[in-house]
């Protein structure tokens, strides 16, 4: 099946709705090698209601990619951030920084009016990470084929999450076009994806699963 960025368009309204008021982009769009396989590609259907999060898992070729996709941000007007390298999002323009969970012992805000992120996972990381981030991505919440995702957490405990939080929570793992949905009136902020971005790429997660990933 052909894999094409044309559905993030409606995702990313989708997102907008779930909170109003958030001033920051209701949806950002996570890269990964295999789920986003043209990042340029995915970079110039991005609006400005989105954010990408560049990962580089330790690749040198991501840094030229990296000031590309900054460009292409700029033109566009979504926001782009580095994922745990705050060193890179300075010296490509980046919006700010998105600090995985494994990576909170070293992370803050690298500027001022940075855009901060963070990936949490575990209450413990929630509590670290609203003390320096805008906004948290809660993982995982839907049943998702990632192979990093754990067992889907569901809405109740994500409303929870959400009310815990100092900062806008948003939606991570499994979420697409059809799960996103099921977010309305539980006050999270937005939603974030990987595969979802993808069009003809993320099948649906078994309902479920005994363990999803």
């Amino acid at each position: 099946m052909t894999r094409t960025y044309d559905g993030v368009t409606d995702l990313a309204r989708r997102a907008d709705r779930l909170a109003p008021a958030n001033p920051a982009p209701g949806l950002f769009v996570l890269t990964d090698p295999e789920r986003t396989p043209d990042i340029i590609a995915l970079a110039r259907r991005l609006s400005a209601d989105c954010g990408l999060v560049l990962r580089t898992f330790g690749r040198p070729e991501m840094e030229a990619l990296a000031y590309s996709l900054t460009e292409i941000a700029r033109e566009r007007g979504f926001e782009m951030l580095i994922s745990a390298d705050p060193e890179l999002a300075r010296r490509c323009g980046a919006n700010g920084v998105h600090w995985p969970e494994w990576s909170l012992a070293r992370a803050d805000r690298p500027w001022p009016g940075a855009r901060v992120t963070a990936s949490v996972h575990r209450p413990a990381a929630l509590r670290r990470a609203q003390a320096f981030a805008d906004a948290l991505f809660v993982s995982s919440v839907c049943p998702s084929r990632s192979p990093s995702a754990g067992r889907p957490m569901g809405g109740l405990r994500l409303a929870a999450w959400a009310r815990r939080s100092a900062v806008p929570v948003y939606a991570l793992g499994g979420v697409n076009a059809r799960t996103i949905m099921r977010l309305s009136g539980l006050g999270v902020g937005g939603a974030a994806v990987v595969g979802a971005a993808v069009s003809g790429y993320e099948k649906p997660a078994p309902e479920h699963p005994a363990r999803a990933g």
